[in-house]
């Protein structure tokens, strides 16, 4: 979802300025049948398009804006490993077993994207190589508890490194601890998934775009009605994130409290001397600290300091936004002090309660995905892999998530985003000191 009262906010991604979109496909105008009907061509829609049509199946989506004119096309583009969560909310509620099929999945889901990027030559400026980073010596001691409980629990191995030697990996004064691994990584969001929806239509997908479901008649057979056309189909598949809630809040209003908009924003610097970009992040890798409300960062591939992480949960553009970021990027490393900034853009991304992702059935036919909370980029196309084989008749996998409980964020609609905001308050302040 964008921000939609900060037009000229919106035009100014970087992503969006550094590709060049097909024409816009024509709204839908008829009323058509297919197998399957997936509402929203963000990165899990175009997944489980992808996934149905290589089964044979006829997959028609539809799109309220433009493709990936959503999260999918405005992240900070960094494909990491696991759930925003933790694997605590598995281990708890599923037990060991489960949580270790949930973990493995995650890894299947950085494999399943480099696959599609290889099988579809999709030229999305992909990179291996992800740090974590602690700015004080408690977050130190929780980075090194994670990864610890990680090798122990699940065999997966970091790098993990404090003092002087952190400056192998990132040159900065902020971080006095560091855990590099190299399956995680990032890319060009936007290039991914612009790539994804060529790979459907190649395999005869039909995309129609500025086609806003506005009613969803559920049954034996479901009929996903827009403003000029519908479409009836056997199976149902929602992944409209956000943006569902706000092009179509009737289409499934049973789960639109178990998720939460999230305003993320991303500052674009002008491209720098490739020998400083190697000089501040030997390796190339994405970053990403561990507090509560963090930053996150990298160079984009013509050698630009990608910044983001400065968070609203009041759906409003937080004020001086450019300077607040420019001045955090600064923190970091004082070398780009004074480095213009060309770009300057946000949206939303979609939180469940528990941070766990939120898959799951409506009806016997209907299915939804949501609650990436920022870990979408990778586990958007396994939850479209998932979904696909549930339709196909193997559900195991997707009942592992299915089964995960997810709570409303207290407050209903009116008083959640106050509510968040206090305990986002109280977050900052507790990070701060």
């Amino acid at each position: 979802m964008l921000l939609q009262s900060d037009t000229q906010l919106n035009q100014s991604s970087y992503y969006e300025a550094s590709v060049l979109r097909d024409k816009v496909a024509e709204p839908l105008a008829a009323d058509i049948s297919a197998d399957v009907v997936v509402v929203g061509a963000g990165f899990a829609g175009l997944s489980a398009a992808i996934e149905l049509a290589q089964r044979g199946y006829q997959v028609v989506v539809l799109e309220a804006e433009r493709i990936c004119s959503g999260a999918s096309g405005r992240n900070g583009g960094q494909a990491i490993i696991g759930y925003a969560s933790g694997q605590e909310p598995f281990e708890k509620q599923l037990g060991k077993d489960a949580a270790q099929s949930a973990w493995k999945m995650s890894l299947e889901a950085i494999d399943l994207l480099d696959e599609r990027i290889a099988n579809y030559q999709i030229d999305c400026d992909r990179v291996h190589g992800y740090l974590y980073v602690a700015e004080t010596a408690r977050k130190a001691r929780a980075l090194e508890a994670d990864v610890k409980d990680m090798e122990q629990s699940y065999g997966f191995g970091c790098d993990f490194v404090e003092g002087p030697q952190v400056s192998r990996y990132i040159q900065s004064p902020r971080y006095c601890a560091a855990a590099f691994e190299r399956k995680s990584g990032h890319l060009h969001p936007l290039k991914y998934g612009l790539g994804l929806a060529r790979a459907a239509r190649s395999l005869g997908v039909q995309i129609f775009e500025n086609s806003p479901v506005t009613a969803l008649q559920r049954g034996k057979r479901l009929r996903a009605a827009t403003a000029k056309g519908s479409v009836s189909a056997a199976w149902g598949i929602l992944a409209g994130n956000c943006m569902l809630a706000e092009h179509g809040p009737e289409v499934a209003p049973e789960i639109s409290s178990r998720i939460m908009p999230v305003g993320t924003y991303i500052i674009g610097t002008s491209p720098v001397d490739p020998a400083l970009c190697e000089r501040l992040i030997p390796g190339n890798a994405s970053v990403c600290d561990n507090n509560f409300i963090l930053d996150y960062f990298r160079f984009s591939a013509d050698h630009r300091m990608l910044f983001g992480g400065r968070v609203s949960y009041s759906t409003r553009t937080p004020h001086n936004l450019q300077e607040v970021m420019s001045k955090r990027m600064a923190m970091v490393f004082p070398e780009l002090r004074g480095v213009s900034v060309e770009y300057v853009w946000g949206g939303f991304v979609d939180i469940s309660m528990n941070r766990a992702p939120d898959f799951g059935r409506l009806d016997s036919n209907l299915f939804y995905l949501q609650g990436f909370s920022g870990h979408g980029v990778a586990l958007t196309g396994l939850a479209g892999r998932l979904v696909a084989e549930t339709v196909a008749g193997q559900a195991e996998r997707l009942d592992i998530f299915s089964r995960l409980q997810h709570r409303p964020f207290p407050g209903g609609p009116w008083l959640r985003t106050p509510s968040l905001v206090l305990g986002m308050a109280y977050h900052r302040l507790k990070d701060a000191l």
